[in-house]
């Protein structure tokens, strides 16, 4: 069976071809460039759609979206009862303003969170994670941990540090 029969009477993977063959067709077509960073990047997309979909689907259970879900726990991280400003809220989460007052409707529909004067600032507010937001969030970040845990299951914790740092300086470097 020629090598085109065999790839179309394959089931397609969700994530596309093989990297290894991806990167030997590009070393044949284009023997002038090196195309390892493609692949590089290429497995990094991967896994991030890979993990985003668990995330995803462990969210499910609890209706939140990511941002929702960043919302809460970026609250919970503050601690109990504390407390920040829209503006502050969008900055950590890298969201602008507008999407974080939706965000933020909607979660204070739910009475996860609550809308308090700021006690500096006569015109503005602070947000702070209600009884009910603060224990959500204790659950859903301890789901949240089991599942990325699984997830990540296949590699030692020494191989997890290397991955944090590596990508760490990648998403840290002043050239980016």
């Amino acid at each position: 069976m020629s090598q085109d029969k065999k790839a179309e009477s394959s089931p397609p993977s969700l994530l596309g071809a093989d990297m290894e063959t991806i990167l030997a067709q590009w070393q044949h077509e284009r023997p002038d460039i090196d195309p390892r960073p493609m692949a590089v990047c290429g497995n990094i997309w991967r896994a991030a759609e890979i993990l985003r979909q668990g995330v995803l689907e462990n969210l499910k259970d609890y209706g939140f979206d990511i941002t929702g879900f960043d919302v809460i726990l970026t609250l919970r991280r503050q601690g109990r009862g504390k407390a920040l400003s829209p503006s502050a809220l969008s900055k950590e989460m890298m969201l602008s303003t507008s999407a974080m007052t939706n965000r933020l409707d909607r979660l204070e529909k739910r009475s996860l969170i609550q809308r308090i004067p700021d006690p500096n600032d006569r015109r503005g507010l602070k947000i702070v994670l209600t009884k009910e937001g603060f224990n959500l969030a204790d659950e859903m970040v301890a789901s949240h941990v089991k599942t990325e845990k699984k997830m990540l299951s296949l590699l030692t914790d020494a191989e997890q540090e290397t991955i944090r740092i590596l990508l760490n300086k990648i998403g840290t470097s002043p050239d980016n």
